[in-house]
């Protein structure tokens, strides 16, 4: 079902993975006025070739609205930055000057304003904005990839372990690609406002994981849990930045708690597929494990 497919839908952050793959999904579902935003218009001159107009979009220009002129329906992406709720907020505030008439906002599992959740709350006051704009809106609370398990592979190869912090609970591993259909589909289709999560179909745990890692690579990784101060502190000595860190180990905690190993029907719901399975995403990326 396609009944927005000739209105004008923005995509933000086409130039990035997700977003490249919303725009795809868009153009082979028969959408004929598809923008591609990026804060980088040269990097998209295939899709520009392609009849996609490709826009200039960065978050943090004091005249973004001007640069939404047009757009009825929106694919807000969630970005990586230290300063994401005031992007995201001036996003929401430009839609709104620029009439955009439905906001689909990819965002996180059970975002709130606590401080301890580190990223998550930027989610949180994102979706604030959003419901108090007054226009209408699809919330996806995307789970976590399944391809970021690909993230820690090269360390599991090298030490045999898998550190985590999520007390041996579930997660319902969701692929990008399925992540891009779903925020397709739901900028084609979605009506009124409502808020959804996106998940795979069943929550896996990392013992889980370390099993299928081990399968694939023919190496024994064994799963090492640890509390978030640990994780955290390993995270920062290996180099990553302590905005991310406090990202990665907040969704650790949120894990522990059980707010990943929630499993939805959203997938089905807006792609009209059914969601691949954490075995089946890492299978198709055996490359990555020839180290």
């Amino acid at each position: 079902m396609t009944q927005y497919g000739d209105q004008a839908l923005l995509v933000t952050g086409a130039g990035g993975q997700l977003g490249r793959l919303a725009v795809e999904e868009l153009l082979a579902r028969g959408a004929t006025r598809v923008i591609a935003g990026t804060r980088d218009p040269e990097t998209l001159s295939d899709l520009a070739a392609r009849g996609v107009e490709v826009r200039k979009i960065d978050f943090d220009d004091g005249q973004l609205a001007a640069a939404l002129a047009g757009v009825e329906r929106m694919l807000l992406i969630s970005t990586v930055a230290a300063n994401r709720t005031q992007q995201q907020r001036a996003a929401v505030a430009a839609a709104k000057a620029a009439g955009v008439q439905h906001i689909v906002y990819t965002s996180a599992p059970n975002p709130r304003p606590n401080a301890s959740v580190g990223g998550i709350a930027d989610h949180y006051w994102t979706e604030q904005a959003i419901a108090g704009s007054g226009i209408a809106f699809t919330i996806l609370r995307n789970h976590i990839y399944a391809e970021a398990v690909l993230m820690g592979l090269e360390g599991a190869l090298a030490s045999g372990q898998l550190f985590d912090a999520t007390a041996g609970k579930g997660r319902a591993y969701v692929s990008r690609l399925d992540c891009a259909r779903t925020a397709a589909g739901a900028l084609l289709q979605a009506e009124g406002s409502a808020i959804f999560d996106v998940t795979g179909p069943a929550p896996v745990t990392q013992t889980e994981v370390a099993e299928l890692l081990s399968q694939l690579t023919g190496k024994t990784i064994t799963r090492v849990g640890l509390t978030p101060d640990q994780l955290r502190g390993g995270m920062l000595e290996a180099g990553l930045p302590p905005f991310m860190a406090n990202l990665l180990v907040a969704f650790d905690a949120d894990a522990a708690q059980g707010h990943h190993a929630i499993v939805a029907d959203t997938v089905a719901q807006f792609s009209g597929r059914e969601p691949q399975a954490l075995a089946a995403v890492l299978a198709e990326h055996r490359q990555a494990f020839a180290g």
